[in-house]
């Protein structure tokens, strides 16, 4: 016989330890420049059992159903480095993965890579218009102003626009770490439509208080599953000892 409800105990442990995770991880990226906060979704699974009692033939269980990212976007944090940028609406800078594939970062602390590349924060070369990389001469290196528009300016002119790439879905992009994540599905902005704001970097948008708060209900929810395990484990005690009391 099926033990139902020690499954169904088992699936909303599991879903509990799933949104830990998650806000552990949102606390863990609170000074992540860029960062968007994570939000589990789960799905209600029905099954039939073979149960006698009409209430109990359908079980609802509790599937992970994957995460959403709070697109709400975070605050600007003045630095005055005038490779840092903010991107100010939707979409996200693209960079050029070490797999040859292509990542989204929001992350804009730029940086000029060992070989004259614009680069991210992590080391990945920054895509431009066409997705090509932008070289920066050598004698333009600390000279550099980037406008609302993208334009990387150079003292003797643009030398390349960083390109904006938006979502018509946010919410499929995953995670891949270090801030940036991959997907499909993405339309380059034209200049018009591109809003970068140098002389600082986006905020994450995780709320401290609120992830804490979050972290101790799913706390309690997680021990009041505990002590209800406990109580069906000693109701099954109970009959089993009174079952062998029939019995002899």
């Amino acid at each position: 016989m099926v033990d139902i409800p020690a499954y169904v105990l088992l699936s909303q442990e599991t879903a509990l330890r799933r949104r830990m995770d998650v806000v552990a991880n949102n606390l863990a990226n609170m000074s992540t420049s860029g960062f968007k906060r994570e939000q589990p979704v789960f799905e209600e699974a029905l099954r039939k059992s073979d149960s006698a009692e009409p209430a109990a033939r359908s079980v609802s269980f509790v599937l992970d159903y994957g995460v959403t990212h709070d697109q709400t976007e975070g605050a600007f944090n003045a630095t005055g480095n005038a490779l840092d940028v903010a991107v100010q609406g939707p979409g996200f800078l693209a960079v050029s993965l070490p797999d040859g594939g292509t990542g989204y970062t929001r992350a804009g602390g730029l940086q000029i890579l060992p070989d004259g590349k614009l680069g991210s924060a992590g080391g990945l070369p920054l895509l431009g218009e066409g997705g090509q990389p932008i070289s920066i001469p050598e004698q333009a290196q600390g000279r550099l102003r980037i406008a609302g528009d993208g334009t990387v300016e150079g003292p003797d002119g643009p030398l390349g626009r960083i390109e904006i790439t938006s979502f018509a879905d946010e919410g499929a992009l995953s995670q891949r770490g270090d801030g940036v994540m991959v997907g499909s599905g993405g339309t380059p902005l034209s200049a018009d439509k591109t809003r970068l704001r140098s002389g600082g970097l986006e905020a994450s948008n995780v709320q401290p208080i609120a992830e804490t708060t979050a972290m101790i209900e799913i706390l309690r929810a997680y021990q009041t599953s505990q002590r209800l395990g406990e109580s069906l484990g000693e109701l099954r005690k109970n009959a089993i000892g009174r079952l062998g009391a029939f019995r002899n």
